[in-house]
């Protein structure tokens, strides 16, 4: 089935659904691809070399290690949300369902890399990781299923990666991105049923609405690329910046809508049946990461970061026909946004180091088009973390984060059937999560 409904859902999952990922990055970003780093907040992502997680962080960071090492973990994220004061209609009428919360189940995001130092001055290095992922969930009968109910995104990549060190103060790294993407969108769209109108020319006319179960799904592929550059003034002081580009996707599926027995919903005006190709165009923003690392004693450093996203990129879902008519159209109107991340590391003995760091992320969603799908704001990541190793050669990293959110509302409204039906759904929320991690590094 992934084959023939082919690209469509991701591009709605992203567009329709952004932020769904509930996870430690804004917008449909995840931050979950190093628990070492994860310990101090991620703070000095573009400057700390702890261990192979640099791939990802700074390519220039491989030519700063001294052997080849191998790091795999992942992170389990278990995400908490309330629900208060959810009301919805249809064409003004109050719309009946229930409104329970915690609609994104727990996940557990893997990640693995490979860094091979050739030299003192080249090193290769390979890494799979998810750069970006979402999923809600809602319960049967929840009261906004008219402007959505289930979103599922999942992005795995990998990354092939280079860097050269020119000295010792100058390193520099470039990596290729080939992104696999696979989503699935649902939504309740609420149609007329017509029947006999003697009042009507022609005796026929709406007489009521019913919901269809509309679904896309699929899957799709792209590439991009990640330049990195490190410069370390004296032994003490590193600065690093990363630049992730953008992806573009022409996406390309199938639309179909169900009704209640299971069947195609045909349109009885038009005979027109609702299963049809879809069309979307899409572009993954760019990134880009400064962060320094200050070694302030023997066995103290201090780290501090900066995230900025390209979040303008997306200011509408348009998805059409195969004759170019429109299927799908949500204004969202993202805005550029930033993140900031504080972090230290205090080495207690040569066995066990200890981290701690807080990030504060904003939001690009605007309360005007904040989405049913991903109600999210702006938010406070609280982080611990240890690393132990027992033998020079191996390291467990365990890392524990705590977000919360600023409370929320959603005040969303759409319309469908030719817009002679209008939906609208408001509610507060409220959202936190719990990220537990977890890795382990092999140095040979």
């Amino acid at each position: 089935m992934k084959n023939k409904f082919n690209r469509l859902s991701l591009a709605v999952a992203i567009a329709a659904a952004a932020f769904a990922s509930q996870a430690h990055a804004g917008g449909y970003q995840i931050n979950e691809q190093s628990v070492s780093g994860q310990g101090y907040g991620h703070a000095g992502r573009s400057s700390n070399v702890n261990d192979a997680t640099i791939v990802f962080g700074n390519p220039a960071g491989m030519s700063f290690l001294d052997r080849a090492q191998v790091t795999a973990g992942g992170t389990y994220l278990n995400v908490n949300t309330d629900i208060n004061n959810a009301t919805a209609t249809r064409n003004g009428a109050p719309v009946e369902g229930s409104s329970d919360g915690d609609m994104v189940p727990g996940t557990l995001i893997p990640f693995a890399f490979y860094a091979h130092p050739v030299n003192e001055r080249l090193a290769f290095g390979f890494g799979v990781y998810a750069p970006f992922g979402s999923k809600t969930d809602y319960e049967d009968g929840f009261i906004g299923r008219n402007l959505g109910n289930y979103t599922e995104l999942t992005v795995m990549s990998a990354q092939p990666t280079v860097s050269y060190r020119f000295n010792e103060q100058w390193s520099v790294g470039a990596g290729l991105m080939y992104n696999r993407v696979d989503g699935e969108l649902h939504r309740q769209v609420p149609t007329p049923v017509f029947g006999a109108r003697p009042d009507l020319p022609g005796g026929v006319g709406p007489v009521g609405t019913q919901e269809l179960d509309a679904r896309i799904e699929g899957d799709d592929d792209g590439w991009g690329y990640n330049l990195g550059v490190m410069f370390q003034p004296t032994p003490e002081t590193t600065l690093g910046l990363t630049y992730r580009s953008k992806v573009s996707y022409t996406l390309t599926g199938d639309y179909r809508s169900r009704d209640a027995s299971g069947e195609i919903y045909v349109n009885p005006l038009t005979g027109e049946a609702q299963d049809k190709a879809a069309r979307l165009d899409l572009d993954t923003p760019e990134t880009v990461n400064f962060s320094i690392t200050q070694q302030m004693t023997d066995r103290l450093k201090l780290m501090a970061g900066a995230s900025w996203t390209r979040w303008d990129r997306f200011d509408e879902i348009l998805v059409t026909g195969p004759d170019g008519e429109t299927i799908t159209f949500e204004e969202q109107d993202y805005s550029n946004a930033w993140a900031y991340g504080l972090g230290g590391e205090y080495q207690l003995n040569p066995q066990l180091a200890l981290r701690a760091g807080i990030t504060l992320d904003f939001t690009p969603t605007s309360d005007e088009f904040r989405s049913a799908r991903i109600p999210s704001d702006d938010r406070r990541i609280f982080s611990i973390g240890a690393g132990w190793s027992p033998t020079e050669d191996l390291t467990l990293d365990l890392a524990y984060s705590y977000l919360t959110e600023r409370g929320t509302q959603v005040n969303q409204s759409r319309t469908d059937a030719n817009e002679t039906i209008t939906s609208t759904y408001s509610a507060d929320y409220k959202n936190e999560a719990h990220g537990f991690g977890a890795q382990l590094t092999y140095r040979f």
